[in-house]
């Protein structure tokens, strides 16, 4: 299918509207607005979706225990919404459904551990060129940074709640009963250019995700929001026809075509575009919301 704008649409009545089932989302750059927030506008479209027996997951790079935080509580009513939540987290890495975590995908440590010493090369004072990078290991209990000046703590805190200093990266992969889900990297220049330079040469098990103009994570090649959409239509027994789906980057390339109403931001990669069956209005026009409530109203 052609990509198409939004507005061509057709919009039929009522009992012959697409029987869509499922919406995804991702965060930044697709549902929150130009401050990183939650638009107002969002929670009635989520209650509509419950009254339809529409399930709304968001799948975002940041950390299970963020997404948790954001949408835990309905914040134009003060409902409790934890147990009936569904989330897709650490680019598909943690996946939870309605309040049960479904799957959860770990790394080897032996890998972790040769990452975090690239990184130590890169940043040393001797290196050529060195690199202002700032490594995360995302852990399921926690998430973990060594480098602790606060322009690169403040980048963190907006996608990791959970997270904790230590003094040695290395200490973490000590610790038997944590599982390793990604390694995420932030660039305080830009982060294409690093991966390509650093990265490249993975094991096959492995890839790196370019997730968003600073941001890169490494994780397991296997696994990507694309897998996270698959398990959660798999345990809603539906089908991509009654999926929709809306992204901006190309992390979210894959769980595009987990869907025929794929929508790619107006303000997303020109790669995210090509793949994406139709265009929705920009995040900062509330774009998610204008498009939900025309499909579904």
């Amino acid at each position: 299918m052609a990509t198409r704008q939004w507005d061509e649409i057709e919009v039929e009545p009522t009992e012959k509207r697409p029987d869509i089932r499922l919406v995804v989302a991702d965060m930044d750059g697709t549902l929150l607005d130009a401050n990183s927030q939650i638009p107002d506008s969002f929670w009635p479209m989520l209650s509509k979706l419950e009254e339809r027996g529409i399930a709304f997951v968001p799948a975002s790079g940041r950390q299970f225990q963020t997404l948790e935080d954001m949408f835990g509580t309905d914040s134009a009513d003060g409902k409790d919404r934890s147990d009936s939540i569904s989330l897709i987290a650490e680019n598909g890495n943690v996946v939870c459904y309605r309040g049960d975590i479904i799957g959860v995908n770990g790394m080897d440590f032996d890998f972790a551990r040769q990452i975090i010493d690239t990184v130590d090369a890169a940043t040393a004072p001797t290196a050529n060129p060195r690199y202002n990078i700032g490594l995360v290991v995302c852990g399921l209990q926690s998430a973990y940074v060594q480098r602790d000046d606060e322009p690169f703590l403040q980048e963190c805190r907006k996608y990791y709640h959970a997270l904790r200093i230590v003094d040695d990266l290395h200490e973490v992969l000590e610790d038997e009963s944590e599982t390793i889900l990604k390694l995420a990297i932030f660039d305080f220049d830009a982060a294409e250019p690093m991966a390509k330079a650093l990265f490249s040469n993975l094991p096959e098990k492995y890839c790196i995700q370019v997730s968003a103009k600073h941001w890169a994570d490494i994780m397991r090649a296997d696994t990507d929001k694309r897998t996270g959409v698959e398990s959660i239509q798999e345990h809603m027994h539906i089908t991509p026809d009654q999926t929709a789906v809306f992204g901006d980057f190309l992390n979210d390339a894959g769980m595009l075509s987990d869907a025929t109403w794929s929508f790619a931001m107006e303000n997303a990669h020109d790669k995210v575009k090509e793949i994406a069956n139709f265009i929705a209005p920009a995040n900062t026009e509330e774009g998610v919301m204008q498009v939900v409530n025309r499909l579904v109203a």
